[in-house]
């Protein structure tokens, strides 16, 4: 017999973004705007491919024409977003170096102190 217990409800989208934050913080909001940057700069690029706007209305026409078309992608950029983030945070903190960790009875190194006058 599986005496395994039954799965618990599935915590809210909220709940898990919460938590996601919490763990990545600040990598979680630089790879947002990443792929937001990513995908705006593609859209002008894909507009000013297809289409020749002339003059300073066309090229503002073009970024508004492009922030929309970023905008309608945004359910996708924050499905990206949660998958990319743990895996990239995963990847860091493998390659990163390990703090060292001072003894206890160790007492930090002080720095010299000098007065005014030079002497110590």
């Amino acid at each position: 017999m599986d005496s395994t217990p039954p799965p618990g409800p599935r915590p809210s989208t909220r709940e898990r973004f919460n938590a996601l934050l919490s763990e990545w913080g600040p990598l979680l909001v630089i790879v947002y705007f990443s792929i937001f940057g990513i995908v705006l700069v593609g859209f002008v690029t894909a507009i000013k491919l297809g289409l020749r706007p002339e003059g300073a209305p066309g090229a503002v026409g073009t970024w508004g024409a492009a922030y929309v078309a970023t905008q309608l992608t945004k359910p996708l950029r924050i499905a990206a977003t949660f998958l990319i983030t743990p895996a990239l945070g995963t990847l860091i903190r493998r390659f990163r170096r390990p703090q060292p960790v001072a003894a206890e009875n160790e007492a930090p190194p002080r720095a010299l102190e000098e007065t005014p006058s030079g002497e110590r």
